[in-house]
């Protein structure tokens, strides 16, 4: 729908977004990881650390060749996987656009719990859609959904650059682009979109971010950029200069 370039809203709080840089470095050593270990390494790893809802509902089992962590720990750890560079290169850069922002709203440590709960929440609400699927969950959509409506919160009227359709340039303001994005999601979900791409993680994660963002931003963060909009405070008109009496000499020019 539209590919994030970049925005034009500058860090406030924080100095650097090092939550948000440390993710996307988890992220890409974890595909690194998976893509160097070879075809069979990847599987094992796929099939051991994504979320399966039968699995995790007890209605399938893993091989125990395959069983790595505590089935619950995969509501987070699927969202450190991905399928090829394509679909992490997209998940990592809305999460560059969009995550610094609001992991300065938030603070480092409450970001992090943020997008935690994003990921949790995007893999449940798959799990409640689709209890005895069987097929694994990777990626960081449901994370990344959550940042999304985060930022579209908080920061609506912001402009940011995007490729629209991946190759036409725009400066247009952020609710735009995105409340557009989230629409889609709802639409595809209603619709049983493409099979490949779980819409209910997306849904999950969107509901997650919403609710959390609120409840988790700074106190002196406001909503809807009403900080950045509001009028400035009034100033006192200028003084006039007083007019030299007949006669006196003139005041000495200012040299630059």
């Amino acid at each position: 729908m539209f590919i994030p370039l970049y925005d034009t809203n500058h860090l406030r709080t924080i100095r650097l977004q090092y939550v948000t840089i440390a993710l996307i470095v988890l992220n890409v050593g974890a595909y690194l990881a998976t893509t160097i270990g070879g075809e069979s390494f990847a599987n094992a790893a796929v099939l051991g650390l994504s979320f399966i809802p039968s699995v995790v509902h007890h209605t399938a089992e893993l091989a125990p060749q395959f069983v790595i962590i505590p089935e619950n720990l995969s509501y987070l750890t699927y969202s450190f996987l991905h399928a090829d560079i394509f679909h992490l290169g997209g998940n990592m850069l809305f999460l560059w656009v969009f995550g610094d922002n609001v992991e300065d709203a938030l603070g480092h440590f409450r970001y992090l719990l943020f997008y935690v709960a994003c990921a949790i929440g995007g893999a449940f609400f798959h799990g409640l859609v689709a209890p005895d699927s069987q097929a694994p969950l990777i990626g960081a959509s449901g994370a990344i959904a959550g940042v999304v409506v985060a930022y579209l919160i908080l920061f609506p009227r912001v402009k940011i650059w995007i490729l629209a359709f991946a190759r036409i340039p725009l400066r247009i303001p952020a609710y735009i682009p995105l409340a557009l994005w989230i629409l889609l999601q709802f639409t595809m979900f209603a619709m049983g979109g493409e099979d490949q791409i779980s819409w209910a993680c997306h849904i999950g994660g969107i509901i997650s971010g919403a609710v959390l963002v609120l409840l988790l931003r700074r106190r002196n963060v406001p909503l809807s950029d009403e900080a950045m909009l509001s009028p400035l405070p009034a100033t006192a008109p200028p003084r006039k200069i007083a007019e030299p009496a007949d006669g006196a000499p003139p005041p000495p020019w200012d040299r630059v």
